[in-house]
């Protein structure tokens, strides 16, 4: 599978996990969707141990068929994971890096709720869990693509759509962690979320 949206913000993407990764550990991705980033990022950064994941049958194989054509060291199979279930963190050995890209946007609020506080227990100590897509600004969009892209979005679905950089932060503060966001082309954000060494 080839998505061309993941194609043109992989980039990106990379170069973000590359200043805020870890130097070394162990690396889940959340929905991995095709496979194309879990891939670049195995290969740009060597060192950490990627673990994709999806729960979606058609692209866990697709990742799988990218990790085969890769053939890295440090990208694993994908493990079926629904990130939205409450209690996935209690099944996995803690991670030092975390990463999710171009989600939130497309689940309902509960969900991604579930999601970020999942995923904060999942960390290990001093780990780091990364986001990257486009969110709100203080309740606002901020520009006409993205009013435009939300619209589309809670027309098809009225439960999905843009979350709110502010709530966010502070899901994520409330789990423990010291959250920074960085503005990124696109008008895409980053939120760079880090649990303190136990």
């Amino acid at each position: 599978m080839h998505a061309p949206s993941a194609e043109r913000n992989m980039g990106v993407i990379v170069e973000l996990l590359r200043v805020h990764a870890p130097p070394h550990g162990r690396a889940l991705e959340l929905a991995s969707g095709t496979g194309q980033h879990v891939m670049a990022l195995a290969s740009a950064l060597p060192q950490i141990d990627w673990h994709p994941s999806e729960v979606a049958a058609d692209r866990m194989a697709s990742i799988d068929a990218y990790a085969a054509t890769a053939q890295l060291p440090n990208l694993h199979p994908a493990r079926h994971l629904d990130a939205t279930r409450r209690g996935w963190s209690q099944c996995l050995q803690p991670f030092d890096l975390i990463h999710l890209g171009n989600l939130l946007h497309l689940i309902p609020q509960a969900g991604a709720y579930t999601l970020l506080t999942e995923a904060s227990v999942a960390l290990a100590p001093a780990g780091t869990l990364t986001l990257y897509g486009p969110f709100m600004r203080e309740g606002r969009l901020t520009s006409e693509g993205d009013a435009k892209f939300n619209a589309e979005l809670q027309a098809a679905n009225p439960a999905i759509g843009y979350k709110d950089d502010r709530w966010i932060n502070e899901v994520l503060t409330s789990t423990g962690l010291v959250v920074s966001v960085h503005d990124m082309p696109s008008n895409n954000l980053a939120f760079i979320a880090r649990r303190s060494p136990e």
